[in-house]
């Protein structure tokens, strides 16, 4: 068809894409063409400034490897990580909530014991005891759980940031007993700002945002026959709360570290002088 108007061009470009062969791809491609159709003509877009945006995602892209995903940063930044999560989650009541993944998840991290630190370098911080139980909705142990956690080091930086930092630091997965029960040492989170060097933080300044997530540590939860969890645990006390950059505070996941000056407790735990305790089930959801 020649000659088309703004509308008659969508119908068209929508046409040809009718004969995909992927029920669910021609699904989500005809609504992504309805959608950024309707977006060009709502704003009345330019030809300068779809370059401009064609020349953000290509520098987005550039800037990404396999230690720095800035495409999920742009994800997460726009909040359409919290909302696929939204969308696509079902969480049954009472289940742990999952949230996003973030940019800086590494797979293969490296198997600690039970009540090991994933903490690997030297330094006098205060330890984070987390313990708890993994359970299904009935509150009866799962077995052959696992739960792999990361999260920043006291400078609010991952190791794969922070050259001076060991290799998997503040990274690892513990195997929970045949009761559910789990033991994980770590430090305290700390808020930090992502990193803003890249197109995103381009974005963030241009849109008088702050680049800052509050603390957390980040979590996977897996076993057999449960659908794997995502979450994280936030820190109760950190400002950023309310303003997570990347929208992904949800309130059942905030938590109260408590400080612990018992020395029986730090012997029963392998830890030395005072401590930080959380005490914290995940309860999984079965499949099906």
């Amino acid at each position: 068809m020649r000659n088309m108007t703004e509308t008659e061009l969508t119908e068209v470009v929508l046409e040809r894409y009718s004969n995909t062969p992927d029920e669910r791809l021609r699904t989500v491609l005809q609504s992504l063409i309805r959608h950024l159709h309707a977006f060009v003509r709502d704003v009345r877009l330019t030809e300068s400034e779809w370059n401009t945006g064609i020349e953000f995602l290509t520098r987005t892209g550039q800037i990404s490897d396999n230690k720095r995903q800035e495409m999920i940063l742009l994800s997460d930044n726009l909040g359409v990580s919290a909302l696929v999560n939204m969308v696509s989650a079902g969480v049954k009541e009472g289940a742990t909530e999952s949230t996003v993944l973030g940019p800086f998840y590494v797979p293969g991290s490296p198997e600690r014991k039970w009540g090991e630190s994933v903490l690997l370098r030297d330094g006098d911080d205060t330890p984070l005891v987390i313990h708890g139980r993994v359970v299904d909705g009935n509150g009866e142990p799962v077995p052959d759980a696992t739960i792999e956690i990361w999260q920043t080091d006291a400078n609010g930086m991952y190791d794969i940031q922070d050259k001076s930092q060991p290799e998997d630091n503040l990274r690892g997965w513990y195997r929970a007993k045949p009761d559910g029960a789990f033991l994980m040492k770590t430090i305290r989170p700390t808020s930090y700002p992502i990193p803003t060097d890249g197109p995103v933080g381009e974005l963030l300044r241009a849109t008088a945002r702050s680049p800052f997530r509050p603390a957390h540590l980040h979590a996977i939860v897996s076993a057999p026959g449960f659908r794997k969890l995502t979450t994280h645990l936030f820190d109760a006390e950190d400002p950023y709360l309310d303003s997570d950059v990347v929208f992904a505070v949800k309130s059942s996941l905030i938590r109260e570290f408590r400080r612990n000056d018992s020395p029986e407790a730090a012997e029963k735990f392998g830890v030395r002088g005072p401590f930080w305790e959380l005490a914290n089930d995940f309860v999984l959801t079965r499949n099906g």
